[in-house]
């Protein structure tokens, strides 16, 4: 860290905090952004997880209602640190969810648009690829905050051990 900086910053950079910080904002707007959408248009959305061919039917309208109101509220609870190993866990499943279902329609060579932030399907559509690597990337960043997070509370509770 540079000479001059605030001792607040070097240790928060030191235990990891600040990436932990920027991590949970970036994947709180993330889950924020991809729901407004899906919320707006649930018929489409219900069109996108049809196309996935992996739901039964009577699941589909279901989770396209369902889903997008659990991303918007774990998002908020991410970008607010309201009850964030909870948020971060149910976000790592359902990011989890994602990336396997893309992988899983890859491996059968089915190409669709992954209806992920945009439910239009005369959206720009990407190669079935590059989804899976940035899915692939937002789980990586999901694991790390649960991780961390979960790491913060095994020192806590040594913490208080210690103390006792």
């Amino acid at each position: 860290m540079a000479e001059g900086q605030p001792d607040f910053f070097r240790g928060q950079w030191k235990h990891g905090r600040l990436f932990a910080l920027m991590t949970r904002l970036i994947l709180g707007g993330v889950f924020i952004y991809a729901s407004v959408d899906k919320i707006l248009h649930p018929v489409a959305f219900a069109e996108a997880v049809h196309n996935y061919q992996i739901l039964p039917d009577g699941l589909i309208n279901l989770s396209a209602i369902i889903l997008p109101w659990l991303e918007l509220l774990l998002g908020i609870a991410l970008v607010l640190g309201v009850c964030l190993p909870g948020a971060a866990f149910l976000c790592n499943l359902l990011l989890i969810t994602f990336f396997g279902a893309l992988v899983f329609n890859l491996a059968r060579g089915l190409d669709i648009h992954c209806g992920c932030f945009n439910t239009s399907q005369e959206a720009t559509s990407y190669c079935m690829c590059l989804y899976v690597i940035r899915d692939g990337i937002f789980l990586l960043l999901g694991l790390y905050l649960l991780l961390h997070l979960l790491h913060g509370k095994r020192r806590a509770a040594a913490s208080i051990k210690d103390q006792i």
